[in-house]
């Protein structure tokens, strides 16, 4: 397997286009018609302006993290990589990249979901050495019915 120069950045409110067009290449991806439209990423990035990430080949992004905290717990929400680009370290980076700007932050602690059916995503972050947790029930109550998920067939 030949080596894949890549670089890490924060990700930016310019970059809303292609990181969306990433959304849409992966099958099986769930997004929100609300938080994850323009304005909701947006939104997002101005509240969390330095925790989230790209990676980037040739100036085409390959890979994104939507990261941020609440003051006491960080998240992660949609992280991928290009099917292409898999298996060569720029997810694993790419999460790095995002725990050390919440530690920065004073951040100790970060979580993120995976869906059940997701079974590549699972393998990684147990993988990665991240803790499944059995130990709770996970709930959400939704404030806007508008925002509804679909997923990438």
């Amino acid at each position: 397997m030949s080596e894949i120069k890549y670089t890490l950045r924060v990700m930016k409110e310019e970059d809303y286009d292609q990181v969306y067009h990433l959304w849409m290449s992966i099958h099986g991806f769930g997004i929100r018609s609300i938080d994850d439209s323009k304005e909701g990423v947006t939104r997002f990035l101005k509240r969390n302006p330095s925790t989230s990430v790209v990676a980037v080949v040739n100036q085409q992004i390959v890979g994104a993290i939507l990261c941020g905290h609440d003051g006491r717990r960080g998240c992660m929400y949609h992280v991928c990589v290009d099917e292409q680009y898999r298996k060569h370290g720029i997810g694993k980076a790419m999460a790095v990249f995002c725990m050390k700007a919440l530690q920065e932050e004073g951040i100790n602690k970060v979580s993120l979901i995976a869906f059940k059916s997701n079974a590549l995503g699972n393998r990684f972050w147990k993988d990665a050495g991240w803790t499944f947790r059995e130990d709770l029930n996970y709930y959400d109550f939704t404030l806007n019915e508008a925002n509804i998920t679909r997923f990438n067939s």
